[in-house]
């Protein structure tokens, strides 16, 4: 009688994984960084924008080593957050937000360094290998995950940039544990299936994919509406639409998440509202609401004052009377950068009130700033004011 193979560490750090709810996973040997030169590129041409964090963490992403000098295997993993697709009638409705789908549940920081823990822990109690230097890393850890990721067979970066898995597409989240004993490596993903499929750039309305796997981060919705902590460019504005958190677009049109796995993970479920957020409902939030009502969600990361401005940015760009109101409220609100971009928005609304409102805001306002957005939103609302007459004029002579 033949006996049972010994379980390898590789085989129930895989099953082990996979319980906990992580649909990808393989192993990389831990080596310094292929990709730190474009990388570097990157940051030197400027793409990452405000984020100087990432320039401050370039020279750590060069080696995982030094993040734990004992590393020998890094672990990859993906988690599927993909729970159900957007009712299109809702998302195009001006009156309704859009939050990137990865931000209707949970935060998955938080989810996914517990499961990464139970992971770890699992390991030391099943094996006993190595010293016990594991490190875990979720997102903010400064390592080229994607590089990683793809060394450990998980999938190619798209020309989106983000990753992509065959046949499971791109609705992960990724995440690494760099262990101090080896393992057995799996093969990089060798292939390249984009293709001549060019979708992704074709779709992106703020034309922020500015070559084939390079995004320019300053042009990215995702980037303006969380990354960026101060008045988003006016250029801009009238591009994101009524995203208001993140952007999919470019995942959404991808012809490999046609048929991406649904995730059963309880803390990525939509909460009430998150899907289509009422725009109007969600402009007149104050400071506790706003802590109570985005505890333990993505959407804290933008602050009151962000989420707000990028709530009026989507009033503005719906630009229908009805949004008066909030925006006057916004007009009054105590942080400058939502009085700013209320004043855009009021400036969009073609309205005898919102001039009402901008006249009356600018002899109190102090701001330099939002009393220079003032003043462009009644231009252009004299200027409007003046292809009226003159349209009207021609059409009675």
């Amino acid at each position: 009688m033949l006996s049972a193979k010994p379980e390898t560490p590789e085989i129930w750090i895989r099953q082990k994984a996979e319980e906990l709810g992580f649909g990808l996973v393989g192993f990389a040997k831990v080596a310094p960084s292929r990709t730190i030169g474009i990388y570097q590129d990157w940051l030197r041409q400027g793409y990452a924008g405000a984020m100087e964090y990432l320039e401050r963490h370039a020279e750590l992403k060069e080696d995982p080593r030094h993040l734990l000098p004992e590393a020998q295997t890094l672990i990859a993993l993906g988690m599927h957050y993909q729970t159900d697709d957007p009712d299109p009638v809702q998302s195009n409705n001006p009156a309704l937000g859009r939050v990137s789908r990865y931000a209707w549940g949970d935060d998955y920081h938080q989810v996914l360094r517990a499961k990464l823990r139970e992971l770890s822990d699992g390991i030391q109690q099943k094996f006993r290998v190595g010293d016990g230097q594991h490190r875990p890393c979720v997102d903010t850890g400064p390592l080229l995950e994607r590089e990683l990721a793809h060394h450990a067979g998980l999938g190619w970066f798209g020309k989106h940039s983000n990753l992509i898995h065959w046949p499971q597409g791109s609705w992960f989240f990724l995440a690494e544990l760099l262990v101090d004993f080896p393992l057995t490596p799996d093969a990089p993903f060798t292939r390249v299936d984009c293709g001549s499929c060019t979708r992704c750039i074709a779709a992106c309305p703020t034309d922020a994919i500015v070559a084939d796997r390079t995004v320019d981060a300053r042009r990215c919705i995702s980037y303006l509406t969380i990354e960026l902590k101060e008045a988003i460019p006016q250029e801009l504005r009238t591009r994101m639409g009524n995203w208001i958190f993140g952007c999919d677009i470019c995942q959404e049109v991808c012809p490999w998440n046609r048929n991406t796995p649904r995730t059963s993970e309880p803390a990525f479920q939509p909460r009430s509202g998150f899907q289509h957020p009422e725009l109007l409902e969600w402009m007149g939030m104050n400071q506790e609401e706003f802590r109570r009502r985005f505890r333990k969600s993505p959407l804290k990361r933008t602050q009151r004052r962000g989420l707000l401005r990028n709530i009026a940015v989507a009033l503005g760009n719906w630009g229908s009377p009805k949004a008066i109101p909030a925006l006057g409220k916004g007009l009054r609100d105590t942080e400058p950068l939502v009085r700013q971009h209320a004043a855009w928005a009021l400036g969009r609304i073609a309205a005898p009130e919102s001039q009402r409102l901008l006249r009356h805001s600018l002899v109190s306002e102090t701001d330099k700033d939002v009393r220079r957005e003032i003043r462009d939103a009644l231009d252009r609302h004299e200027s409007a004011n003046r292809i009226d007459s003159i349209s009207d004029f021609s059409d009675n002579h």
